[in-house]
């Protein structure tokens, strides 16, 4: 196994955890990315595999082992990356392609493993991210709803707002101004 899959991988400092315990492990490694790690030699050892399973779970994180596990997890960390990672520029993107081809399968197929591992929709899981993206967005208040809403793709305040609304129960206006008060951000990994 050179090839890893991570479940639960959501920002740097989950690479960072990652990596930590890869190296207290003296498991050497080429790449640690959101919900991937490539390791420089083959692990075979299955007490070397059983071992870093135990610790990665206890740090909250899953060794998949099942394809369309993987597929899955792949699935959010795109979604993840272009969403929590695309250094400010607007997102402007028609998803189905975009995840169709970073994981080279059909749509489709994609979208209803998606659905039936998760219980959800990748478009509903799109928006929440997205949502969850705004709320931290809201909270450095350096930037306007409108700048926001243009950010994560919205085609208004109006849209942005609707959509905060039903996922949140708060305008962003009102969470904006009661962020003390208001429920805070929810962990990536959590978001479904």
């Amino acid at each position: 196994m050179k090839e890893l899959y991570i479940k639960n991988m959501v920002c740097p400092r989950c690479v960072f955890a990652i990596e930590q315990v890869l190296e207290q492990q003296s498991l050497e490694f080429e790449e640690v990315k959101l919900g991937y790690v490539r390791l420089k030699v083959d692990l075979i050892d299955t007490q070397k595999i059983e071992k870093l399973r135990t610790e990665i779970k206890s740090l909250g994180f899953e060794l998949l082992d099942d394809s369309k596990e993987k597929l899955v997890e792949k699935i959010k960390t795109c979604i993840i990356n272009k969403i929590f990672y695309q250094s400010g520029e607007a997102l402007q993107l028609n998803w189905s392609d975009l995840i169709a081809q970073e994981l080279s399968h059909d749509y489709n197929y994609l979208s209803a493993l998606f659905s039936s591992s998760e219980g959800t929709t990748i478009e509903q899981y799109i928006i929440r991210q997205k949502i969850e993206r705004a709320k931290e967005l809201i909270s450095y208040k350096e930037l306007s709803l409108k700048e926001i809403a243009w950010q994560l793709d919205y085609s208004s305040v109006a849209h942005l707002s609707s959509q905060f609304k039903r996922i949140t129960t708060f305008t962003p206006s009102q969470y904006r101004a009661g962020m003390d008060s208001t429920p805070q951000r929810n962990n990536l990994d959590s978001v479904i």
